[in-house]
């Protein structure tokens, strides 16, 4: 049983991109995970992510491109503001400018930067660069 089907899918992600593989195989395949591996391929980190059985839960295959050094999960799921930004971005990236974090808000998925620009806070999901 998976406790945090998000955790296992990122984690099985950067042993792929470590072992230099070109595709891997996500299982579940939930909106969760489809609207982050979305995020990260509009960012360039990951290719297409492609549904290939509606089993339970859903059977996914993400093309790698060799672009991720380090992604996560962000456990607990921090409540954040549009002050606290930086205080994250200092804990979770390498450096100012450099990786996204994801953020889980009212209007829906979406990276740190985007938050700013609309000026809203929500919760911190993963991180990645």
């Amino acid at each position: 049983m998976l406790n945090d089907p998000l955790a296992n899918v990122l984690s099985k992600t950067l042993n792929y991109e470590g072992k230099g593989k070109k595709e891997v195989i996500i299982h579940p395949f939930t909106k969760l995970v489809k609207g982050i591996l979305n995020i990260f391929q509009t960012k360039g980190y990951v290719g297409a992510a492609v549904e290939v059985a509606a089993a339970r839960g859903g059977i996914g295959k993400l093309n790698l491109i060799g672009a991720i050094n380090k992604c996560g999960v962000i456990k607990p799921r921090f409540s954040v503001t549009l002050a606290d930004f930086e205080k994250f971005e200092k804990r979770y990236l390498p450096a100012i400018g450099v990786g996204i974090l994801i953020i889980s808000t009212s209007k829906g998925l979406m990276t740190h930067e985007e938050a700013k620009k609309k000026k809203i806070g929500g919760r911190l999901i993963a991180y990645c660069y």
